[in-house]
């Protein structure tokens, strides 16, 4: 028979959703301060691309990457024409997906993932405009960026605080408050969310 685990004590799952909980109340504290500005640019760059006609590309890997699927869903979803690039497969030709002139959403909390970091100069190249997600305004791609949106949170609600959980969660709902910002100022309407879900 094998032996039996030790006795542990229960985590209290509260604790881990009070911990995402607080982080998110932190960003919201940041958008009523010293965010507001950043954040508007980041929307108005957003809402100029769309009504233009111009690409938004979302980009991240690992967690991050995720949230960045979710983000460009969302913004599709809200009449925000947008796509997800993979890092890593865009310097295996999935770079073809950008177009002169769009705007890349780059999700990192680090702030130097090496597979982002190295598609600068070709952001540079088509003239794209930056704006990154990011817990480091010192990181490379943080000052890269035409916009730096910050994302640090003051702890994981990880106990051992490696899972990337309340900065991934701060990541998703500032990407939330910048599809549905761009799309209310791009005057998009119930009807226009209507036209897109038709089943």
């Amino acid at each position: 028979m094998p032996e039996s685990l030790p006795e542990k004590r229960s985590p209290d799952p509260s604790h881990f959703v009070r911990v995402e909980a607080d982080a998110l109340l932190a960003l919201a504290a940041r958008l009523d301060g010293p965010m507001r500005g950043p954040f508007e640019k980041a929307v108005a760059l957003l809402g100029e691309a769309v009504l233009d006609g111009r690409r938004i590309t979302v980009t991240g890997i690992g967690k991050s990457g995720l949230i960045a699927h979710k983000i460009a869903a969302i913004l599709r979803s809200t009449c925000s024409p947008a796509h997800f690039m993979h890092p890593a497969e865009a310097t295996h030709g999935e770079a073809g997906i950008l177009a002169p002139d769009g705007v890349v959403l780059a999700l990192s909390y680090s702030g130097t993932t090496r597979e982002i970091v190295q598609l600068l100069p070709l952001f540079q190249r088509f003239r794209m405009r930056l704006i990154t997600l990011s817990g480091s305004q010192s990181s490379p791609l943080s000052q890269a960026s035409d916009v730096f949106l910050d994302c640090h949170v003051e702890k994981e609600a990880c106990m051992y605080g490696l899972s990337p959980t309340a900065s991934t969660t701060v990541m998703l709902a500032l990407g939330d408050a910048l599809a549905l910002s761009v799309s209310e100022c791009c005057g998009r309407t119930a009807q226009d969310f209507v036209d897109l879900h038709k089943s």
